[in-house]
């Protein structure tokens, strides 16, 4: 694309040029990969059945953790929803996510929350910069960083819950590991979790 021919690069000519992504293949999972390319385009439009939230139904944590010492996470990547149930019994919330574009790109298991940041950062990683050089080293928080407002880091490298200013992403496969939600919701997420609430990705 054209923006590639550019030297210094505007962060918005950057998130503009990400579209040439769209056909970039999947990334391995190794510890060297990006769980999430933060700047690819969503995909195309699904068949309404696979991204309609209608099909969320409410779980019980019981089958799927032995306690909520710290609270716990469910996020099931089939329906695109993430539950949450909190150590008190109680409280549970249900939201609507992106997920991974492709089962290569899911990781699934148990990991927890290791590091919570409200106005992320964000900064390409290694290969990911090496295969992209005119992209920005760094985004600061604000409208065009692709963490959104908040994030959870989980204790696998590269992944993270964390919201999105491009609510298009929501519903749909969009990403190449996070889970993203509306901005709205990992604020409250945010502030019902901490470092070391069990997560379950399934």
């Amino acid at each position: 694309m054209s923006d590639r021919t550019f030297r210094t690069p505007t962060r918005r000519g950057f998130l503009a040029g990400s579209a040439a992504l769209i056909g970039a293949p999947a990334f391995a999972q190794t510890s060297e990969t990006e769980a999430y390319d933060p700047l690819r385009p969503p995909p195309a439009p699904e068949a309404p059945v696979a991204r309609n939230i209608s099909s969320f139904r409410a779980l019980d944590w019981r089958p799927y953790f032995s306690n909520l010492n710290g609270g716990a996470i469910l996020v099931d990547t089939q329906s695109r929803a993430l539950h949450y149930w909190g150590s008190d019994g109680v409280t549970y919330k249900l939201y609507p996510t992106s997920v991974p574009l492709s089962d290569e790109m899911t990781r699934l298991g148990r990991t927890s929350v290791i590091r919570k940041v409200e106005g992320p950062s964000w900064a390409p990683t290694p290969s990911m910069k090496k295969r992209n050089p005119e992209w920005p080293d760094f985004i600061p928080p604000g409208p065009d960083n692709p963490l959104g407002t908040h994030a959870l880091y989980l204790s696998w490298k590269y992944y993270r819950i964390h919201g999105t200013h491009d609510t298009r992403k929501i519903g749909r496969k969009a990403s190449n590991g996070c889970i993203g939600l509306y901005n709205q919701h990992i604020q409250e997420l945010y502030g019902l979790t901490g470092v070391g609430t069990q997560v379950l990705l399934i």
